[in-house]
């Protein structure tokens, strides 16, 4: 049987959303069990090494080329916060892609729930000191981030990476319309600097 490579990112996105709405695993226990899920559904059994080498796989991942430059750009401006999924130590070594010096960030460790539970947003909204009318929440997942950060009344940017490409990829399918929309994050940095 094949499977393209968007059908396996909505396979994993099924996967992936069911077990962060649950009990509160740790990250590298989502992708760990996402993996095998994966796999019950395509009839093969992981080896423990391909287990262990997804589920610690985070720091391998790169950033994308543009959010680098956009967000030092960004940072001589406005002040950056991420709300991540990810728990402590994937998000550090996340960042040793981006190398930036964040003022703020939540991770799903910190907050024991996954986006989009509100819950995570409510930890951010409750170490950024600024009000939510000067919050502006920039994200790719309309169900990860833009639904849950309307429901809390935050303006949103949408990251649509995907643009053209068929599917939502390794997100669930969401409905919602953000207050504005970027390709990437350098459109969205020059158009924020040039105001």
């Amino acid at each position: 049987m094949s499977t393209s490579e968007d059908e396996m990112l909505e396979r994993y996105a099924t996967h992936e959303s069911a077990l962060e709405a649950g009990p509160y695993l740790t990250y590298r226990e989502i992708l760990e069990e996402s993996l095998l899920r994966i796999a019950a559904d395509l009839g093969f059994t992981p080896s423990e090494y391909e287990l262990d080498s997804f589920s610690h796989s985070v720091g391998d991942w790169p950033a994308f080329a543009d959010s680098r430059a956009a967000l030092v750009a960004l940072q001589k401006r406005f002040r950056l916060a991420v709300i991540t999924n990810g728990d402590d130590e994937f998000f550090s070594l996340s960042n040793k892609h981006l190398r930036i010096q964040f003022d703020y960030v939540v991770t799903a460790q910190q907050a024991r729930s996954y986006k989009p539970s509100l819950n995570n947003f409510h930890v951010a909204l409750g170490q950024i000191d600024a009000p939510r009318s000067q919050i502006l929440h920039v994200a790719q997942s309309l169900y990860h981030d833009h639904v849950p950060a309307q429901a809390l009344g935050l303006q949103t940017v949408w990251i649509n990476r995907r643009r053209g490409k068929p599917g939502f990829g390794a997100v669930p399918k969401a409905e919602a319309v953000p207050d504005a929309e970027f390709d990437d994050m350098r459109a969205f940095a020059d158009a924020m600097l040039e105001r």
